[in-house]
């Protein structure tokens, strides 16, 4: 690395010295890029700070020697120790909007954010949603987001882990949303009051299987946010089980689960599961009306 510090000069110069050693170790990638190229420019343009877009006016900019030793050690800990990229940073983006993020808390990776960027059309219709509920909200990403897409909303991100409604504090003041935004501790629904309009919810969805071959950048992430029992429902059931209990007239439950979706419409027959579609990739995530939980008896 002593060697790399010194011939290696230029932002142009790292991002090929990145991309080659990504290149030549069995990273995964699944926490916000997914090939070695966008990874490296990543790593090397926030590392500096800089823009991950129309940046070609630093490719030749000369970088200082902390500098070029930070690069290298972060690259060195996402080859070796196999940590996503985001913790290294202190920083993932959801919906186009950076979040802090430590080990703590699941990297934001979630399909929602497509659907808060398009105002959850045509799903919610003229309706301006007043409360809205973060479930398993973790670093707060996809509640915050919704802030920004409804203005007037209130907001509550609910996590059972301590440790991740601190990370989403710090989310909550660096979007300056903590008028309308606030965290609540509770197991699910068990401390949840009142009724809302939207509930949003990425919970863990893992199943025992997935939990046991998850590559190696996955076991940085707190398991609390990821498995869910032997076939990954553990939490979506306890979701449908309290759903109607706060939801509003026409309100909506949107849920992703994964790769559990297939074992989840199989266990509820009668319940009218609309699975949405992504323009960007994602897949398992469905959509409930109040009115379709009442109809099935829950």
């Amino acid at each position: 690395m002593s060697d790399a510090v010194n011939d290696l000069q230029t932002v142009r110069d790292y991002l090929r010295y990145v991309c080659s050693n990504f290149s030549d170790s069995s990273l995964f990638y699944g926490h916000g890029t997914d090939n070695v190229w966008d990874e490296a420019v990543q790593l090397v343009m926030r590392t500096l700070h800089l823009p991950l877009e129309n940046n070609t006016l630093f490719l030749d900019a000369r970088l200082t020697r902390p500098e070029r030793e930070l690069i290298l050690q972060r690259m060195s800990r996402r080859i070796d120790q196999r940590v996503p990229l985001a913790y290294l940073l202190g920083e993932a983006w959801f919906m186009g909007l950076p979040f802090y993020v430590d080990e703590r808390v699941l990297v934001p990776r979630s399909p929602l954010g497509e659907l808060l960027q398009n105002g959850l059309q045509p799903w919610l219709g003229d309706r301006e949603p007043g409360r809205i509920l973060d479930l398993c909200a973790g670093s707060g990403c996809i509640g915050i987001a919704a802030a920004m897409v409804f203005e007037d909303a209130d907001v509550d991100l609910s996590d059972l882990s301590e440790d991740a409604l601190d990370v989403a504090a710090v989310n909550i003041d660096t979007h300056g949303v903590s008028d309308r935004v606030r965290t609540v501790r509770s197991d699910v629904f068990e401390s949840i009051e009142g009724r809302y309009d939207i509930i949003l919810s990425n919970p863990p969805y893992v199943d025992a299987e997935d939990i046991a071959d998850m590559p190696a950048e996955f076991r940085h992430e707190p398991e609390l946010g990821l498995a869910a029992g032997d076939d990954g429902l553990e939490i979506a059931h306890r979701i449908l089980a309290g759903a109607s209990q706060h939801l509003n007239p026409g309100g909506l439950l949107i849920v992703e689960v994964g790769n559990s979706w297939v074992a989840l419409q199989e266990a509820y027959p009668d319940l009218a599961f609309t699975w949405l579609d992504f323009e960007n990739g994602g897949d398992g995530v469905f959509l409930l009306t109040a009115e379709e939980l009442a109809a099935a008896g829950l």
